[in-house]
């Protein structure tokens, strides 16, 4: 099973002609489920919808806030039907005036349920105090949910690098926020080639930040379960390619294989 994970950047810069470069990535990198982050909603409709279409896959999106008169938000895209959703809201709106949600989709895949999550972290690097209070809100919901024979996947943009607090939160390198509720990063278990930089200075929109590059986009995966369910096989950087000379965003996508 292939999971992948994009922020898509809103709105931003040549977003109609990125709109076109991030469905022809889709539509070749043929993953199962697809988090994505930053995604438009204007007039009743979503960007989510509109790939879903093309792609020919189930979609939850859910909105995160509203920038003018154009929502900004999260979604799921799965080649299975999505059974069960619920999203929540994160800490953080009063104290730095950011909406962050996540969403939960149970996905009744053909050798069963997968458990999936996204969301997208308060963005300033000064503002790992607020992201981990968002991590264990994030974990409460996880842990929330029913127990599937797939373990829980979370995948999102955490604007974190891997050895943050809040970041180790999750993967068992300093106490969990829920009891026994630990994941394995995919990158850092099965990565190939480079550090995995999803925030890379080779992308012009990203140059133009004068910011280092980091990696803080993941798809994070449950201990793995009853005759290796879950067992991240391999992970790849992938939309870090200008088509037509227009790169697809500001941030890289994750795809990781997991094994089903």
């Amino acid at each position: 099973m292939k999971v992948l994970t994009w922020n898509v950047w809103w709105r931003f810069g040549p977003w109609e002609e990125r709109a076109e470069a991030i469905a022809s990535n889709l539509a070749a990198l043929d993953a199962d489920i697809i988090a994505l982050q930053e995604v438009w909603k204007h007039d009743g409709i979503s960007f989510a919808a509109k790939l879903a279409g093309k792609l020919g896959f189930h979609y939850v999106y859910e909105n995160c806030m509203d920038v003018g008169d154009t929502g900004f938000g999260n979604a799921i895209l799965s080649r299975w039907p999505i059974e069960t959703t619920d999203q929540i809201s994160l800490y953080g709106k009063e104290q730095t005036g950011e909406s962050r949600i996540a969403i939960y989709a149970e996905i009744d895949g053909p050798r069963g349920k997968i458990p999936l999550f996204v969301t997208h972290l308060n963005w300033k690097l000064d503002e790992s105090h607020i992201r981990q209070k968002q991590v264990a809100d994030l974990a409460r919901f996880i842990g929330s949910k029913p127990l599937t024979k797939f373990p829980p996947v979370l995948c999102g943009d955490f604007n974190a690098d891997p050895d943050s607090e809040e970041m180790r939160m999750l993967t068992g390198l300093t106490t969990a926020p829920v009891e026994g509720l630990v994941f394995h990063d995919a990158w850092g278990f099965a990565g190939a080639g480079s550090g995995g930089m999803t925030w890379d200075n080779s992308n012009p929109y990203v140059g133009m930040d004068f910011e280092p590059d980091r990696r803080i986009d993941y798809i994070l995966v449950g201990l793995p379960a009853a005759k290796g369910a879950g067992h991240i096989v391999e992970c790849a950087v992938v939309g870090n390619r200008p088509i037509n000379d227009i790169y697809p965003s500001d941030h890289f996508a994750i795809l990781a294989e997991l094994r089903y």
